[in-house]
């Protein structure tokens, strides 16, 4: 196989471990913090336990994404040379200021976990929304350097040689706003939803109306409501990113879309394949002008389609259907929202019916699926550019060889971590149920975080 299918294959796969532990990583954060709060609005002893309880996941999924985040660091190094040199000279203020947002993270989250019972309510607060932003500061800031590879900015390139470098300008790249915005809406649906499928599933294994049952019916409720706000803004934040795309890498959008003649009024295609033979979106559907609409925010915005680039710089098509199943994913994720608060707030019914709360227990994997679509999407879709118009993949990858035996290697320690935590969490909750943790909350005795 060649070398730079191993090497984008490796990187990929680590990437696509990683990403679900970065994402829970600044999602569950998030959802502590909306616990905690209703805690001490409510004195409801329900929501500290469930704040503590999502505490001792988050501490298991950190300790998997912080050796994931540091391979995937080491890979970049060893398999892209040609990108790192260029990284290292314009682009490395994100990778220096991510060390002290995880410092700020792994300080403020042992306060809470050690000291949350020791500390004023409001420094518990505190702690914990440093713990989020440092959380998402570091998602952030290693994401930037993915939004300046689609949209390079602070130097140029002059035979080959770097000059010019302003750092600022790179770090503040054309692309920054909206990405870090697309990464912190995300990150928040996948943690809401995340947790509502735990609650879901055990609310349909728990007798109904019991204690242990209400817990978990409070729990599901705070997080589809979570999920569905934070679900409505990423699609607003799609729509911004899409405009961006239209500006800055057109030929993204239009593989995205299946789009082959440069048009205004263009249509926007939903469902089915592109065809490159035929050029065209087979057994899709087609939205009359509404890709024009959303590329410019009018019906006359002209959008360029792939038969305006040469054909080795397209993006692969099948681009096209990860980006739907994105789309289709969050649209029906807000769905999901909106029909639970219906029929819990306006029908006022507190049971939901059986197929509803399976939807409820698959929309976590479905929302971690989506940011995987996502991601491959945005790397993909980028190709066969590492830096956009100016380095191409095949001249950023390295030169060495066996990297067969690496790839079986890595995959072969990513399943036994994806098996250890699965384990380890599963023993954990079994060890410690709900009504054990409400039982310890509950006696003045015996304080929670023991």
């Amino acid at each position: 196989m060649d070398e730079l299918v191993i090497a984008r294959s490796l990187f990929g796969t680590t990437m696509a471990f990683h990403i679900i532990f970065a994402t829970l990583g600044v999602g569950i954060p998030l959802m502590i913090i909306v616990a905690e709060v209703m805690f001490q609005r409510t004195n409801d002893i329900d929501y500290s336990v469930m704040a503590k309880r999502w505490t001792k996941a988050f501490a298991v999924l950190l300790g998997v994404g912080i050796p994931t985040g540091t391979i995937a660091g080491v890979q970049l190094s060893l398999l892209w040379p040609g990108f790192m040199e260029v990284i290292g000279r314009v682009m490395a203020l994100p990778f220096q200021i991510e060390i002290y947002a995880f410092f700020i993270e792994a300080l403020f989250m042992s306060i809470y976990v050690y000291a949350a019972n020791r500390i004023a309510p409001w420094m518990r607060i505190v702690s914990l929304v440093l713990v989020a932003i440092g959380g998402l500061a570091s998602a952030v800031l290693i994401t930037n350097v993915h939004a300046f590879e689609g949209t390079p900015a602070g130097f140029n390139m002059v035979n080959g040689e770097i000059t010019d470098v302003d750092p600022w300008k790179a770090f503040f790249n054309p692309s920054f706003f909206v990405t870090a915005g697309h990464v912190a809406l995300s990150a928040y649906v996948v943690g809401s939803f995340t947790i509502a499928t735990v609650s879901a599933y055990k609310m349909l294994k728990t007798p109904f109306g019991t204690r242990i049952y209400k817990f978990h019916q409070k729990s599901l409720m705070i997080c589809l409501l979570v999920g569905g706000v934070f679900s409505f803004f990423t699609a607003i934040n799609g729509h911004e990113s899409a405009q961006m795309l239209h500006e800055y890498q057109p030929e993204k959008l239009a593989a995205a879309e299946g789009l082959f003649e440069t048009q205004t009024h263009a249509p926007l295609a939903i469902g089915g394949f592109t065809n490159r033979e035929e050029q065209e979106v087979k057994w899709g559907i087609e939205v009359p002008w509404a890709l024009s609409f959303l590329a410019g925010n009018s019906f006359d915005t002209e959008v360029v389609g792939l038969n305006d680039f040469p054909e080795e710089y397209w993006p692969p098509l099948f681009v096209h259907t990860l980006f739907n199943g994105m789309v289709a994913i969050g649209s029906l994720l807000i769905l999901l929202s909106l029909i639970a608060y219906v029929w819990n707030k306006l029908l006022k019914k507190d049971r939901f019916p059986k197929w509803l709360m399976w939807a409820f227990v698959a929309g976590g994997p479905l929302s971690i699926l989506a940011i995987e679509f996502g991601w491959i999407f945005a790397c993909t879709g980028r190709q066969p550019w590492t830096i956009y118009r100016i380095l191409s993949t095949e001249d950023s990858v390295t030169t060495s060889g066996n990297l067969g035996i690496l790839f079986i290697l890595f995959v072969s320690v990513y399943a036994i971590l994806a098996v250890a935590v699965v384990l380890v969490l599963l023993y954990y909750f079994r060890r410690n149920p709900p009504e054990k943790d409400l039982n310890k909350a509950e006696s003045k005795d015996i304080p929670l975080s023991t």
